[in-house]
C-alpha cells in the first residue's frame, strides 16, 4: 500500500471533517466554518493520502526556532497500526529545527501513543480552558 504524505496542500473542510470523524479524535466536527478556521490558521499541515483519499492530518502551529505546538494527529482508524501517525510526526520533525521543541496535549485514550513514537511527558504546565 502506497501512502504520501504532502505539506500544506489545500484540503477540503469535508476531507478534515470526514478523517476527524473516523478516527476517533473529538473535535468540533459539527462546526464547519470552526474547522475551516482552525486550518485557514495553521501554518504546518502535514496530510497523508492513499490513492488520492485524505487519510490522515498533523495541524500544528510553529515558529520554525522555539516551539512547534502539535495541535491535531488524526489518523482514519482504517489506517491505525501502520505506522501512518508516526511518520505524520516524523514529517513535521523534518519541518521544524533541531532548536524546536514539539509538544502537546494528549487525550486521555492517547497517552500510551505518544511515548512509543518518541514524545516524553512534562510534569508542568498550564491551560486555561477554552469556553466552547
Amino acid at each position: 500500500m502506497m501512502i504520501t504524505y504532502q505539506k500544506n496542500c489545500s484540503l477540503t473542510t469535508d476531507d478534515i471533517i470526514r478523517v476527524f470523524h473516523t478516527s476517533g479524535i473529538k473535535r468540533p466536527i459539527d462546526d464547519h466554518d470552526r474547522i475551516t478556521t482552525m486550518f485557514a490558521h495553521a501554518n504546518l499541515v502535514i496530510s497523508a493520502w492513499h490513492d488520492a483519499r485524505l487519510i490522515g492530518i498533523a495541524r500544528a502551529l510553529t515558529d520554525y526556532s522555539y516551539c512547534c505546538y502539535l495541535s491535531d494527529l488524526a489518523v482514519d482508524k482504517e489506517y491505525h497500526h501502520q505506522g501512518v501517525g508516526s511518520e505524520l510526526i516524523a514529517h513535521v520533525r523534518q519541518n521544524i529545527s533541531e532548536q524546536t521543541s514539539l509538544l502537546l496535549v494528549s487525550a486521555p485514550s492517547a497517552i500510551d501513543y505518544y511515548p512509543k513514537v518518541g514524545f516524553s511527558p512534562l510534569e508542568h504546565g498550564f491551560i486555561i480552558k477554552r469556553l466552547a
